[in-house]
C-alpha cells in the first residue's frame, strides 16, 4: 500500500487536470445566475378560470343546476380550434333557473362532492341602465 502512494507521488500529476487534459467539475466556474428582479406583490397572481357563462341544460334537482359550458380549445393534433363542452354542476339557492338560461358560473368553496360553483343570472346589455339607441327618444331641430 504504502509503495503505491509512493509511486502515485513520483509521477507528479497536478490536482487541477487529468491525464486526458480535462479539469476537474469541481475547478470549473459556476454559471452566472441573475438574480431575481421580479418583486413579489407588485404583480398579481393569475386567477384564470373564476367566472364562466353556459347554457343551463338540467334543472330537475333541487337547488342545484347543470350548467353546460362551451369553450374554443386548438386541436392536439391538427391545431384547428375545434368546441370543447363541459358539464359542471352549480348551486341555485332559489331555483330560479330553467333550461336554456343563460347564466354566469363563479368560483366558490366545495358546497358538495361535485358543486364548486354558483349559477348567477347574466345580465344583459339593457339591463345595464344604459339606453340602447333604439330607445333613446328623437332628436329635436
Amino acid at each position: 500500500m504504502a509503495s503505491l502512494a509512493s509511486s502515485l507521488q513520483c509521477l507528479k500529476l497536478p490536482s487541477s487536470t487529468f491525464t486526458n487534459g480535462s479539469t476537474p467539475l469541481s475547478s470549473l466556474s459556476k454559471p452566472i445566475s441573475f438574480p431575481n428582479t421580479r418583486k413579489p406583490g407588485l404583480v398579481p397572481a393569475i386567477r384564470a378560470m373564476k367566472t364562466m357563462q353556459g347554457r343551463v341544460v338540467c334543472a330537475t334537482n333541487d337547488k342545484t343546476v347543470a350548467v353546460e359550458v362551451t369553450r374554443l380549445a386548438p386541436h392536439p393534433k391538427y391545431k384547428r380550434r375545434v368546441r370543447m363542452k363541459k358539464k359542471y354542476q352549480a348551486h341555485d339557492p332559489d331555483n330560479e333557473f330553467k333550461v336554456g338560461d343563460v347564466v354566469r358560473l363563479e368560483k366558490s368553496r366545495p358546497i358538495s362532492k361535485t358543486k364548486s360553483f354558483v349559477a348567477l343570472p347574466v345580465l344583459k346589455r339593457n339591463d345595464l341602465g344604459i339606453p340602447m339607441e333604439s330607445q333613446l327618444p328623437p332628436p329635436t331641430a
